[in-house]
């Protein structure tokens, strides 16, 4: 009777060696610290900017007036003036995208077609400068035509130049990299670990 009154020891279960590890609570959210670019593209202040602008485009303009002779030996003089035209411009736009304003990448069609529009007005400028003078004085001098025309040139690449840095490209010129977003981290499911609670076997005791 005293063997069934006295108290039993408790039994617990012995702990598995493969128990799996606690848990590590990590904040909801972390956020990605920015990434430094790999090469800072420098972007050319004004003056620089229109420095070479008028490298380029008056390099171009020589190197297009000495191939319409050339290649009006071979083709009809109106057909070679229009190929080397679009050429030139062309190439000028290349050369004004990725040179003249720093934006780091070709332009696309939107860009060229931009900039041939602007080239355009500059031209249609020029020209209504010479029918203008004309037109004021039947028999202008060479040294009028001479002065008017470079006048107007020089007006026509000047708004040319104040068009392709503020419009065709602006966007590329003041774009700024994107703030990085923050990254939801996984919080670990909790688990209730059945071998941590007390187990306390009860036995029927008889009277």
């Amino acid at each position: 009777m005293e063997s069934l009154l006295s108290p039993q020891p408790l039994h617990r279960p012995e702990r598995s060696p493969h128990r799996p590890a606690a848990p590590q609570h990590r904040p909801a959210t972390e956020t990605r610290p920015a990434r430094r670019p790999e090469s800072t593209l420098v972007t050319p202040g004004p003056l620089a900017s229109f420095v070479r602008f008028v490298v380029c485009g008056g390099g171009v303009g020589v190197l297009a007036s000495l191939a319409v002779p050339l290649l009006a030996l071979t083709m009809p003089w109106a057909v070679a003036n229009a190929a080397i035209t679009v050429a030139s411009t062309l190439l000028c736009t290349e050369l004004h995208a990725l040179f003249t304003f720093g934006t780091g990448r070709r332009p696309g069609l939107r860009r060229h077609l931009q900039s041939a529009g602007s080239a355009t007005a500059a031209y249609v400028v020029t020209c209504a400068a010479m029918f203008l003078l004309h037109t004021v004085q039947s028999s202008p001098s060479l040294l009028w035509e001479q002065t008017v025309y470079l006048t107007a040139s020089g007006l026509a690449g000047t708004g040319r130049f104040l068009v392709l840095r503020l419009f065709v490209f602006a966007t590329d010129r003041n774009r700024e990299p994107a703030a990085p977003k923050p990254v939801a981290a996984l919080r670990p499911t909790k688990t209730t670990d059945d071998w941590n609670l007390p187990f306390v076997r009860t036995e029927a005791f008889a009277g």
